[in-house]
């Protein structure tokens, strides 16, 4: 008889409609329940891996180290979650880069790893995303950047804040003087300093399905104006209906509207995404998202 550990090994249980889900199966379906759709978090290689050709990755930066410039102290010091964050994932912050290519169309994508202080952008985050915008003005090529992230981080004060502007100021090169795209891709949750900056400047924005998207929390904004908030509220569905996302996008699909995306934004024949079609077909565009 199997114990609670074995089976815990094996099986997740649906946080949303409380289904037992193999996790062999669970991985191959990209970390989305089979039965309600509901997306859970996936790590960042899977992630990447699932949009990108496998031999095609080329990463960058991942040398960079946050260092303790305030002496910042909370319940415990900001070096000591630091050296916590960087012993649990194994990564000296919480972005990845890479040059990479998807469907034939040559990036430079990066996506953030929530698992690294709640994913939150301190100036080793925002160097980061700099130079893959960077890259992508000085290579003339797209930039994706995925993002999930508690906003700004505050054990790094003003330094943290700064790089809002600047990852902006990158941005604006890549339009200016390579006049490539840049598609966003909002994931949950997308918040503060990061919801107010790049994430919310894409060309094209997509969002994963009930992804929670804003600046504040919904908590702190209901105690601060006193009144209910609407239903859905920050929500990716939320966002879509007010004009503020251009497409909600399931989990599986998502390679295959990006390369056929990019090949529209550079004026490029459509041609089939093979890799996307393991996933899913143009006949899941039935379900009440809307066709790009």
């Amino acid at each position: 008889m199997e114990t609670e550990d074995e089976t815990s090994e094996l099986w997740t249980r649906c946080p949303a409609c409380s289904a037992m889900l193999y996790n062999e199966a669970l991985a191959t379906n990209l970390q989305v329940c089979s039965d309600c759709g509901h997306h859970m978090r996936i790590g960042v290689r899977a992630r990447l891996e699932s949009l990108c050709e496998p031999d095609s990755f080329v990463w960058h930066d991942d040398h960079l180290a946050a260092v303790d410039a305030l002496t910042f102290v909370d319940s415990k010091s900001y070096a000591d979650r630091l050296v916590a964050s960087q012993a649990k994932t194994g990564r000296q912050d919480a972005f990845w880069a890479a040059s990479a290519s998807i469907d034939g169309i040559d990036v430079e994508i990066g996506s953030f790893d929530f698992s690294f202080m709640g994913g939150s952008m301190g100036s080793v985050v925002g160097e980061c995303i700099t130079r893959l915008f960077e890259r992508a003005t000085e290579r003339g090529v797209p930039a994706i950047v995925i993002s999930s992230s508690g906003g700004a981080r505050m054990q790094e004060g003003v330094l943290s804040l700064m790089q809002m502007a600047k990852t902006c100021a990158a941005l604006a090169k890549l339009h200016d003087e390579a006049n490539m795209p840049y598609i966003s891709v909002l994931t949950h949750p997308t918040t503060g300093g990061v919801a107010a900056s790049f994430a919310m400047l894409g060309d094209l924005i997509l969002a994963e399905p009930q992804a929670l998207i804003g600046f504040a929390g919904p908590r702190v904004i209901k105690e601060t104006i006193g009144e209910e908030l609407p239903d859905g509220f920050q929500t990716s569905e939320y966002l879509l209906e007010h004009g503020m996302v251009d497409q909600i996008v399931s989990r599986g699909r998502l390679k295959m509207v990006i390369a056929r995306m990019l090949r529209q934004l550079l004026g490029e024949a459509s041609t089939p995404c093979t890799s996307g079609a393991a996933y899913a077909s143009d006949e899941s565009e039935s379900s009440g998202e809307p066709k790009a």
